[in-house]
């Protein structure tokens, strides 16, 4: 469809709240341009770049955004996962395949829907998107709460990269009019970022080492990334976090004898 006119080509205001597109080492500049011409037709500002395949800025990604340069122009570029999603509270993974972990999995109008909601909270919500070739590695899609698919026909279920960042933004854009549904009080509490979420696991993880249990050493990957995935879908509160964190340290301290 041709670009609208010029009146109309900024980013809406609609991007207050909408959630970071985190795209994990992609590959081609046509592909990231794409994201971010599908980016703007729907309100979606924010775009994060996890390691991207050559030079940056890329002019193919330029070329191919059609009027969305300024979605790459504000592009943040990150070295990990972890670093691009350290402060968001909530984060999403989408994938064309079952993953050998408990997740929950959602459409992705029902992933619109959360965004939404997690937007009406005031808070913080990044979806990643993965390779072009193979997509997301279960390291990834375990720091995440939840899978986002989209349903597809089960021979040919792998989307372009662009075609799932239009998909996302379609359904994200499409819930704008809808009733907002009243939001719950945490009394205080906030989601934990990913962040507060890292740190637990680097100390969790460190006192489990410590232990034993995390023997035998090649079975490690997967028991820490069976771990994370537990606690990523659990939706943990700031304070939660800190009570666990509590928790573990008063477990590994040495204990004082009793009177």
């Amino acid at each position: 469809m041709a670009g609208t006119d010029k009146t109309r080509r900024g980013i809406r205001s609609d991007v207050t709240g909408a959630p970071a597109i985190v795209l994990v080492e992609p590959q081609l500049g046509e592909n990231i341009g794409a994201c971010a011409r599908a980016m703007m037709n729907f309100g979606l500002g924010e775009m994060r770049l996890v390691n991207p395949r050559g030079p940056w800025p890329n002019q193919k990604a330029i070329n191919t955004s059609s009027g969305a340069a300024k979605v790459l122009e504000d592009a943040r570029l990150f070295k990990s996962v972890a670093e691009a999603t350290a402060d968001l509270q909530r984060l999403y993974a989408t994938t064309a395949r079952d993953r050998d972990m408990v997740k929950p999995g959602l459409t992705m109008r029902e992933g619109a829907i959360a965004w939404r909601e997690h937007a009406r909270a005031g808070e913080r919500c990044g979806i990643l998107f993965g390779r072009e070739r193979t997509g997301l590695e279960n390291e990834d899609i375990a720091l995440a709460e939840a899978i986002v698919m989209v349903p597809a026909n089960p021979v040919h279920a792998s989307l372009n990269l662009g075609q799932a960042v239009l998909i996302a933004g379609y359904e994200w854009y499409q819930l704008a009019a809808e009733t907002e549904r009243v939001r719950r009080s945490r009394k205080g509490s906030q989601p934990a970022t990913r962040d507060d979420l890292y740190g637990f696991f680097a100390q969790l993880e460190t006192d489990l080492d410590a232990c034993g249990f995390l023997h035998p050493p090649e079975k490690r990957p997967r028991m820490v990334r069976n771990i994370r995935n537990i606690f990523s879908r659990a939706g943990l509160t700031d304070q939660e976090v800190r009570t666990l964190r509590g928790i573990v340290s008063g477990l590994t301290r040495t204990p004082k004898r009793r009177p």
